[in-house]
């Protein structure tokens, strides 16, 4: 079965140039399209894709909003991969915080484009740790989220799973855990799956997003 994917952007050339990227790939199909965030909803219910590519900023409804709307309304909600033109943005670190699998560049090359709807239809999440990291320490709380804190307080977790949790927020894939840890990637799996239950997190990046907000790692 192909990845099927929505695009959301307000900008007709944008969604022209996903779809000719994407529809090139014999995995990948475009189901269908909206201008607004508005529209969203209504869309994904009709349609059932596996990834929504969304804008971060558009007119009516933005990419922040709509992720909200989301994972609130919509049972088994699809995946979801920010689109935007700014990687420094407060926006894009909004749309992370609301439930965003992860984000794109617009000006990305047609490769990794294909590569991150495949990531992200995978039930991985798409984190580039130098832009997350700064992204942290601009519009983040430096720490002083105490929501976050007590969320982390509370998670108690152990040694091993911490050290995986600190290994996620460089980035690392189970893979690359593994490797370093000397562990087996189940293993790994094993301990990643833990720490989101713990921390009640839908996926890598809201665990990372948790780890950088409560201050157990340091977006610096």
């Amino acid at each position: 079965m192909p990845v099927t994917v929505l695009l959301v952007d307000d900008e007709p050339l944008v969604r022209a140039g996903l779809r000719a990227v994407l529809e090139a790939q014999p995995d990948i199909e475009v189901v269908g399209e909206a201008a607004d965030g508005a529209t969203v909803i209504p869309l994904v219910r009709q349609l059932r894709p596996d990834v929504v590519a969304m804008d971060v900023r558009m007119p009516l409804l933005d990419g922040i909003e709509a992720t909200r709307a989301l994972l609130r309304t919509v049972d088994e909600p699809p995946r979801i991969l920010v689109v935007t033109t700014f990687e420094n943005d407060e926006y894009v670190y909004e749309a992370l915080r609301a439930g965003a699998d992860g984000f794109l560049l617009k000006r990305a090359r047609p490769a990794e484009i294909v590569h991150a709807v495949r990531l992200i239809a995978e039930g991985e999440s798409l984190l580039f740790p130098a832009s997350v990291r700064q992204l942290a320490a601009e519009y983040g709380d430096d720490g002083g989220n105490r929501a976050a804190r007590a969320l982390m307080e509370r998670a108690q977790l152990t040694e091993r799973e911490a050290e995986v949790l600190r290994l996620m927020a460089r980035g690392l894939s189970n893979a690359e855990i593994a490797a370093l840890l000397v562990v087996g990637t189940e293993t790994v799996k094993s301990h990643v799956s833990a720490v989101l239950a713990k921390l009640g997190a839908r996926d890598r990046t809201q665990a990372v997003i948790a780890a950088y907000e409560s201050g157990f790692v340091a977006p610096g």
